[in-house]
């Protein structure tokens, strides 16, 4: 099985005002006719207004996610625009099912990672371990690094593992804090190529929090955290 597991190291947005006598004489014989006009353009505004809010729904229209935890639900917002390969490849394992009844398996603290390297402070999970074979077939996704995508790996920031450039393709991790060595030409990685970032936590980073915290033994929870599912919101 490819292990695209982050290395051990951590290496892992008109007309004039003049007064019209015409006007003048409609406000004097016909009021009625000019509430009409304004209730007409109140309601106008009040629809542009509602289409308004209905386009930005449509703008984040299958971008949100939701992880779902033994710890809690964990809800992301993901960037097609910024990372379409990645975003893509990622929806497409959540709507295959893929996702059901998998785990964090894997968690980068300082208390767990030997000294003189960077550091990296993540939970990491996927189909690793619970689904390999399915792991094992999956097509690789084209690298989107950070330097192409504008994307930074901040507390928070969901990216994929991966071993070299190109070979990511279900598993992801979750930054617990700012980790800029994840970013293309950071030290956390020998290549420098960087991690693919594609998505951030917008609610649920207490779930993530109390994950990171179980107990761990070489950098794998023990015992594995239950990801029930990951499924759209939008």
């Amino acid at each position: 099985m490819t292990d695209c597991r982050v290395p051990a190291s951590g290496a892992v947005w008109r007309r004039s005002c003049t007064k019209s006598p015409t006007f003048a004489g409609m406000k004097k014989r016909h009021p009625v006719s000019l509430r009409k006009a304004i209730c007409s353009i109140l309601l106008c505004m009040l629809c542009g207004w509602a289409l308004s809010g209905c386009g930005s729904r449509e703008r984040h229209a299958g971008t949100r996610i939701l992880i779902i935890t033994t710890y809690g639900d964990i809800e992301a917002e993901l960037y097609p625009d910024k990372a379409p390969a990645t975003v893509a490849a990622f929806l497409r394992n959540v709507d295959s099912g893929y996702y059901r009844n998998t785990t964090f398996y894997r968690v980068l603290r300082d208390d767990n990672q030997v000294s003189g390297v960077p550091h990296s402070h993540l939970i990491q999970g996927g189909l690793w371990g619970s689904k390999s074979a399915i792991a094992d077939r999956l097509p690789l996704i084209p690298h989107e690094p950070t330097n192409k995508t504008g994307l930074h790996h901040l507390t928070g920031t969901l990216s994929m593992a991966r071993n070299t450039p190109g070979t990511a393709s279900s598993e992801f991790f979750i930054c617990l804090k700012d980790d800029p060595g994840f970013d293309f030409g950071g030290e956390n990685n020998p290549d420098g190529a960087g991690y693919a970032a594609f998505g951030k936590v917008i609610s649920g980073m207490d779930a993530v929090q109390k994950i990171y915290s179980r107990p761990e033994y070489d950098q794998q929870f023990t015992p594995l955290i239950a990801i029930q599912n990951i499924k759209r919101l939008d």
